[in-house]
């Protein structure tokens, strides 16, 4: 567990899809319809959660967008993170990238690490995620790949414009193009050991058999 001085010096930001039927987790509806696959959303991203709180460090919200006219479907999600008193943010761009990269460097402003976690990625457990902190004090960024070709967790010490730029994301080369990119912009980076992420039926199974 990290000290005081230590966890305010880092801080994770979970990045969260807005809960609403029929948008979320859409490749598990053909198996769990609609409703269903808004719970599935809804139990990863507490997940997702409970382990970040559960590194110490201090943990932000950052919704893709936010429908305060539409509290419904969020509720279970946003008792959460206001008893927990967590700042929520909203992110801001065009692109993936463009969004991780903007919240990044807004949150060096008052921290030396910042790690963006996506909410369908319930095996970043706590002490993986403490891991990842580590790597910063040596390294520009890390990144946790994912089996998918894709990555889990992203973490930088330090943001150069355009460093998650050209990322053809959603594919299989996504991990491959930003460790291309952060090479072109000079940036030092490591890798974690492979984890997992929830896209399909399987592994949503595979989640349901984990934390039974």
């Amino acid at each position: 567990m990290p000290d005081t001085e230590r966890a305010a010096d880092a801080v994770f930001l979970q990045f969260a899809k807005w809960p609403e039927a029929g948008r979320v987790k859409t490749r598990l509806m053909p198996e769990l319809g609609a409703d269903g696959a808004l719970d599935a959303h809804n139990r990863l991203t507490l997940s997702v959660l409970d382990n970040l709180c559960a590194t110490g460090y201090p943990v932000q919200f950052w919704w893709d967008r936010l429908c305060e006219d539409d509290l419904a479907d969020a509720a279970t999600i946003l008792q959460e993170v206001e008893g927990a008193g967590l700042v929520q943010n909203t992110q801001q761009g065009a692109t993936l990238g463009d969004r991780m990269e903007a919240a990044l460097s807004a949150s060096l402003h008052a921290h030396s690490r910042a790690l963006v976690v996506g909410s369908d990625c319930p095996s970043v457990d706590p002490a993986y995620a403490r891991k990842a902190v580590e790597c910063l004090a040596n390294h520009d960024v890390v990144l946790g790949p994912s089996e998918d070709g894709g990555y889990v967790l992203i973490g930088a010490s330090r943001v150069v414009e355009g460093m998650l730029s050209g990322i053809d994301w959603g594919t299989s080369r996504v991990l491959a193009q930003t460790c291309e990119r952060l090479e072109e912009k000079g940036l030092s980076f490591a890798l974690l050991e492979p984890r997992w992420d929830v896209d399909e039926p399987e592994d949503w199974l595979r989640f349901l058999r984990q934390i039974q």
